[in-house]
């Protein structure tokens, strides 16, 4: 599977391994990283205005995408069809910094979970090169990600 496959979910949308989604804790572990997430969310400055005025559709989805992704159930895809999370993501003004922070808000509560190694590695480089992905105003993506010499 490539890398961009990866990042919008797969093409059967179960891009991780199984074993992540259960090794984690399955729903309870991501329902409780959702929340997390979403709460720090709620007070950013940067980052809470690109949300809806309510987080609860937002929550929702991300929780039955990551679970999803991470290998439980296909509930995101039976309910809403493939990830595409790039194309969803377009009418949202990210560049670099909202990438950062938002990247930051996603280690964050991760970090506060600690869900086992090697399980946290995996998710941390799956965000990471997730969030770079979405990015999409131009003049902001660092050079690195582009493969263009520094």
């Amino acid at each position: 599977m490539s890398a961009d496959e990866q990042a919008e979910g797969g093409s059967s949308g179960g891009g991780a391994p199984a074993s992540i989604y259960h090794a984690a804790g399955g729903d309870d572990f991501f329902r409780e990283l959702v929340e997390t997430f979403y709460a720090r969310i709620e007070t950013d400055p940067i980052l809470r205005p690109l949300f809806p005025a309510s987080l609860e559709g937002g929550k929702e989805r991300q929780f039955l995408f990551m679970t999803q992704f991470f290998g439980g159930p296909g509930r995101y895809s039976a309910l809403h069809g493939h990830p595409r999370l790039r194309g969803r993501h377009l009418p949202f003004p990210i560049g670099q910094k909202e990438r950062d922070v938002w990247l930051g808000h996603m280690l964050a509560s991760l970090e506060k979970l600690a869900p086992p190694e090697p399980v946290a590695r995996e998710m941390r480089e799956y965000f990471a090169q997730t969030s770079q992905f979405l990015i999409n105003r131009h003049g902001t993506v660092r050079p690195e990600f582009l493969g263009m010499p520094q």
